[in-house]
């Protein structure tokens, strides 16, 4: 089908980037991707085989990336430059990882969208006026989905994006059929926390494309998931097209403080009743797999898979495991909604 542009998408009338894979009368299935990173960081050889599990994948960008919409009128925080790996924020994650509050040290960023009436407050724990929170960017989703002519979809969400997704699940449950949050967390400080070691020494992104693109491998192989093979021609050409697409470090931080705006969601988790599953990594370094196992707990019924060897990306090698975990679940739902036993699917 190719990437289509939707106009007017949900309360903030915004443009977004969407592409479409498999049958359209399939099982929707949405890829919600994470912080700074472009819809084509689900790669289509992935978004195939999903498809080819019976299902109609959709991924998108998300506002402030790639070809989406862009709120530089909103106030942002202004970032300080030093390392702020002491402090007590855990870092979102995600695979374009010029992160504020990470261990990734940063330099100051200023301009349309990031100074303004709420400098250091974000990050010091005064979210009075965040840019967006969360909630505004699953109601992005929900527009798509009536864009789309999509009653419910299937969720699938990455880093940021499990979050994201995790946040619809709470606020638009009919909109939901199931959740699968991947390398996430709940928004709780004490969990997801990064290993600051392992992600020391990559400094500042240069601004240059050429420097900034051979930063990003350094950092994507720093993430990387050890157990598997990392393909540095694979990551190269999708950090190109990315930076090509719409390279915008301004719009990422925006969605940053989104997050930390958007606080600890394990209570409000604790009300989710559509199925879901969370898979999370041994190996992760910028979401710490306690994340994810707080995000089961939290969640009544949510299963658990733990992959040995994976880290913050999405290898090869793992690609058949994912998406047989994924399309186990989303069938599992879609036939006993069939059956009428989506009452008891849960406990099963």
């Amino acid at each position: 089908m190719g990437e289509q542009l939707a106009l007017n998408v949900g309360p903030a009338r915004m443009r977004m980037a969407y592409e479409c894979f498999g049958d359209v009368h399939a099982p929707p299935v949405l890829l919600v991707m994470g912080c700074g990173a472009q819809m084509i960081a689900w790669p289509e050889e992935f978004c195939a085989e999903l498809a080819h599990c019976g299902l109609r994948v959709i991924r998108f960008d998300n506002r402030d990336v790639g070809r989406s919409s862009r709120f530089p009128d909103l106030p942002g925080p202004d970032l300080p430059g030093p390392d702020l790996s002491g402090s007590d924020l855990p870092a979102p994650g995600l695979p374009n990882l010029a992160l504020p509050g990470s261990a990734l040290p940063g330099p100051r960023l200023s301009g349309p969208g990031l100074a303004g009436p709420v400098p250091q407050k974000v990050l010091t724990g005064d979210f009075s006026l965040p840019p967006y929170t969360l909630s505004d960017m699953a109601n992005d989703i929900v527009g798509l989905l009536d864009v789309l002519h999509v009653r419910s979809a299937h969720l699938v969400g990455a880093s940021l994006g499990g979050m994201i997704a995790q946040t619809m699940a709470v606020e638009h449950p009919g909109r939901t059929r199931s959740l699968t949050s991947m390398m996430s967390s709940t928004g709780d400080r004490a969990v997801g926390r990064p290993d600051t070691t392992a992600l020391a020494g990559l400094g500042a992104p240069p601004q240059d494309r050429r420097g900034f693109i051979a930063w990003q491998i350094r950092a994507l192989r720093a993430v990387a998931s050890p157990g598997f093979a990392f393909d540095e021609a694979a990551a190269t050409e999708r950090a190109e097209r990315a930076y090509d697409r719409g390279h915008d470090p301004a719009g990422m931080v925006r969605q940053f403080a989104a997050a930390l705006a958007s606080g600890d969601r394990t209570a409000r988790l604790r009300s989710v009743r559509v199925p879901v599953l969370v898979i999370h990594g041994t190996d992760d370094v910028l979401i710490d797999m306690n994340g994810g196992r707080a995000t089961a707990a939290a969640i009544p019924g949510a299963e658990l898979a733990i992959i040995d060897g994976m880290g913050h990306s999405l290898p090869r090698e793992l690609w058949p495991q994912l998406v047989l975990l994924i399309a186990h679940l989303i069938h599992r739902v879609e036939t006993a909604s069939r059956t009428g036993a989506g009452e008891t699917l849960r406990a099963g």
